[in-house]
């Protein structure tokens, strides 16, 4: 049987690219994970690099706990995981598993918030050492209530750490307009010369206003839904914080059709839209498929590996301060997350 081979990926994505990204961000955030053990995923695409820059900035030891999924099977992430680590000099320090034993749990000092992981519960807090860190791997202010047992690493004292994207070696904010460029270029929106709304509530208004307006956009940011204007709008942009019900529910669609032509787009980068109300108010929404609750409509990694790489490794960095004993300062790498 031949050996399995991971998805054919875009030359960005090529593996000598991706280790001199990696080396770029160590070096960047001065990443040292020396004497440090870490649990994160192993994952698919350019998710894969977490272990490895865990790996490449000295880890002890890194543990990447692998799942099946819809992006790739077990096989396909070892086989990719395998290739990266063995091209940055690695491979004996990165470990793929497929269970967290106590025994594991008891080495870890940073384990990070990925998909594979969630949710952190209880019982897995409960098992690390009392001098761990759980990595929120985004802004502490981003944090979701269903990805990690918040009173756990409380009553034990484990710090969850979130990252500054925009500390100027991590600098992740500045991806999210091309990112919102791509999402309105995949649904036909050309951006340039087109009059776009953006309701957003919270801090990607000025990454995302820069991004569609430096390709040309005639723009204007509302910060609730409930203000925005009827005009000639050829898209009306989501990005609203995430709350338990829908972002769109029924009225918030109502006034939406009543403010926007029959041939706008209603663009959903973040915040969840009641689609059965988007539906019934005969809105055109982009993408097709819903994102899972909470999360953004279009990753990261559809422009390239780079801002994941940036991510990740800020991500890893904010934790390893916090670890270290080294006090949060507000410009720094480090937020965490319910102190304020």
């Amino acid at each position: 049987m031949s050996e399995p081979h991971p998805p054919i990926l875009p030359p960005g994505f090529a593996v000598d690219r991706l280790v001199r990204l990696m080396q770029r961000a160590i070096s960047a955030t001065e990443l040292d994970l020396s004497t440090m053990t870490v649990l994160t995923e192993a994952a698919t695409g350019a998710y894969a690099v977490t272990p490895i820059i865990a790996a490449m900035a000295n880890a002890k030891q890194v543990f990447a706990l692998s799942r099946p999924s819809r992006y790739g099977s077990m096989v396909e992430v070892k086989t990719w995981i395998h290739q990266l680590a063995k091209a940055a000099g690695v491979s004996e320090k990165v470990n793929i598993v497929s269970n967290l034993s106590s025994d594991l749990l008891r080495q870890v000092d940073i384990v990070t918030n990925s998909g594979h992981l969630r949710p952190l519960t209880a019982d897995l807090i409960n098992c690390l050492p009392s001098s761990a860190v759980v990595a929120l791997m985004f802004e502490a202010w981003e944090a979701r209530s269903e990805d990690i047992d918040y009173a756990a690493c409380a009553r034990r004292g484990i710090p969850v750490v979130g990252i500054n994207e925009q500390h100027e070696a991590v600098d992740v904010f500045s991806f999210l307009g091309p990112l919102c460029v791509k999402q309105l270029h995949d649904c036909g929106i050309p951006v340039y010369r087109n009059k776009i709304a953006l309701i957003c509530d919270n801090n990607f208004d000025k990454p995302i206003l820069r991004g569609l307006s430096g390709q040309g956009a005639s723009v204007r940011l509302f910060s609730d839904v409930g203000i925005l204007n009827k005009d000639d709008w050829d898209a009306v942009v989501i990005a609203l914080q995430p709350h338990r019900s829908p972002r769109i529910g029924l009225a918030e669609a109502q006034h939406l059709a009543a403010a926007m032509p029959r041939s706008a787009v209603l663009v959903q980068f973040w915040g969840d839209i009641d689609r059965d109300a988007a539906a019934s108010s005969v809105l055109t929404v982009w993408p097709l498929q819903p994102p899972t609750s909470g999360h953004m409509a279009i990753l990261l990694s559809e422009i390239g590996p780079e801002p994941i790489v940036r991510l990740q490794t800020g991500g890893l960095r904010a934790a390893e301060w916090v670890r270290r004993g080294l006090p949060v300062q507000p410009d720094g790498f480090s937020q965490l997350v319910g102190r304020g």
